[in-house]
């Protein structure tokens, strides 16, 4: 049985440390806040601190919100990864950071006798609780290849798309296409309400389309029930969509649509609404059109 270290355990990290564990693998859970009553009541267990989960583990798995968190997970003196782990264990960063950050740390692992893995996932908490994540990842091919059956216990859509690094390069690209998405939904559902349409009539027929999209299917109800309950929250998306803006800086790239977007996001923040589901980036264009409810 292999022992999985998991540090992070939110809305995306509880219910995958949750499917590890009910996947057959042995899985210790450290959290800042303490809540490991799940895992526990499957048969895993919790750490009081990051040093003591990784002890034992083969594997260690990072979930949290972004580059500095990542690298104190792994640097810290007292309470570390790179202090406190076996040699030769495999670490996969499950979490969306910044691609020159994941490439960086993925070469101090290597210097210190581990081994690293970015897999960002998308997917949100239906793809975290049901195991249907899509993850992209970055790293050596035989690394992901020893990592193969975690990864088919959390996700469905698993692909290796590069060495270290790339995975969070895809990654940004998704959360681009993403937040995109979401924010032509907001403008189309503000338009036909407008005009009082028959608006689960509406979206039934959109869905069917060349308009269809995950989003659409995921998104489109929440925005209409005004359920902005957070499944993967503004904050998160306005910190990815700076990495997308500042990743296409340095490479050169123009994108201009990102660009506005990254705005969009950080004015929903502004407002109050960074707890909110990305969803919710709806009231910020319901605030430009002057149609608040």
């Amino acid at each position: 049985m292999t022992n999985i270290a998991f540090i992070g355990l939110g809305i995306m990290g509880a219910p995958m440390a949750l499917n590890l564990q009910n996947a057959g693998f042995s899985v210790t859970g450290h959290n800042r806040t303490p809540r490991y009553d799940d895992l526990v009541a499957a048969g895993g267990a919790g750490a009081d601190t990051a040093a003591a989960a990784v002890a034992d583990a083969d594997v260690i798995a990072i979930m949290v919100p972004d580059s500095a968190d990542v690298a104190g997970v792994l640097r810290d003196e007292t309470d570390g990864v790179f202090d406190h782990a076996k040699p030769g264990a495999l670490i996969i960063d499950f979490s969306s950071i910044r691609p020159d950050v994941a490439q960086e740390l993925a070469a101090e692992a290597t210097e210190r006798g581990f081994r690293m893995l970015d897999a960002p996932v998308s997917g949100g908490e239906p793809g975290a609780i049901n195991a249907l994540l899509s993850i992209m990842v970055g790293g050596d091919a035989a690394d992901f290849a020893e990592a193969q059956p975690v990864f088919d216990a959390v996700g469905k859509t698993i692909v290796h798309v590069g060495p270290a690094g790339s995975g969070q390069t895809v990654k940004a690209a998704n959360q681009l296409i993403v937040a995109t998405n979401i924010q032509a939904l907001s403008e189309a559902v503000v338009f036909l309400e407008a005009y009082g349409v028959d608006m689960p009539a509406a979206v039934q027929v959109l869905g069917g389309g060349l308009a269809g999209s995950a989003v659409l299917n995921q998104k489109a109800q929440k925005i209409l029930d005004r359920d902005f309950a957070p499944g993967f929250r503004i904050d998160l998306h306005h910190k990815d969509m700076g990495i997308v803006t500042s990743a296409a800086r340095e490479a050169g790239v123009s994108v201009p649509v990102g660009a506005l977007i990254a705005q969009l996001m950080g004015a929903a923040r502004a407002m109050g609404d960074g707890g909110l589901d990305h969803s919710g980036l709806f009231r910020t264009t319901q605030r430009l059109s002057g149609r608040e409810d």
